[in-house]
């Protein structure tokens, strides 16, 4: 009996040689179309004991309950987008010159899906899908920071908080 086997099975992935990205906090990865931040119930309690609140309070205020699984909250913004409801606008500077930056308000227990971005499978599946990634990421191959093949699929397979997210400012 002969099995067929993939002919790409042994063959590196297109990452091989790493990838560059350097996080510049803008905010665009929590904001967009409507989609969902999956938080798990460790990192709800994680959660609440950063804002000093109970995991229920939690729950029924930055969470909704999709197929038993908990998803952070989206607010729509005035541009029609849908933003993390930890997403939030600041005003740096006055008058004319006064620039808006946006800033996660739990960046420090922020969950592990935002942890990991942007190492995400369907970023990874092909080279044309991390470069449409990057048409709104402005860190996608960018910077100072390279992701060698071994950090990326353990952070694209990873269950719990790495050590030195993507998204961190340590290198």
């Amino acid at each position: 009996m002969k099995l067929n086997v993939l002919e790409n099975a042994t063959q590196a992935p297109w990452y091989a040689d790493g990838l560059k990205f350097t996080c510049s906090q803008c905010g665009n990865c929590c904001t967009g179309a409507p989609g969902y931040v999956w938080i798990s119930e460790e990192e709800i309690r994680r959660l609440a004991e950063h804002l000093k609140l109970t995991p229920g309070t939690i729950v029924e205020r930055y969470c909704r309950r999709i197929a038993g699984r908990f998803s952070l909250q989206e607010r729509r913004s005035p541009e029609g987008l849908y933003d993390c409801v930890f997403l939030k606008e600041t005003r740096i500077g006055k008058g004319r010159k006064a620039q808006v930056k946006r800033v996660c308000t739990i960046y420090d227990v922020r969950p592990l899906q935002c942890r990991t971005w942007p190492f995400w499978s369907g970023n990874l599946g092909d080279k044309d899908a991390w470069e449409a990634a990057g048409k709104r990421c402005h860190g996608i191959n960018a910077g100072s920071r390279t992701f060698t093949r071994e950090q990326i699929e353990a952070l694209r397979d990873a269950e719990d908080w790495p050590e030195n997210p993507p998204t961190s400012s340590s290198t």
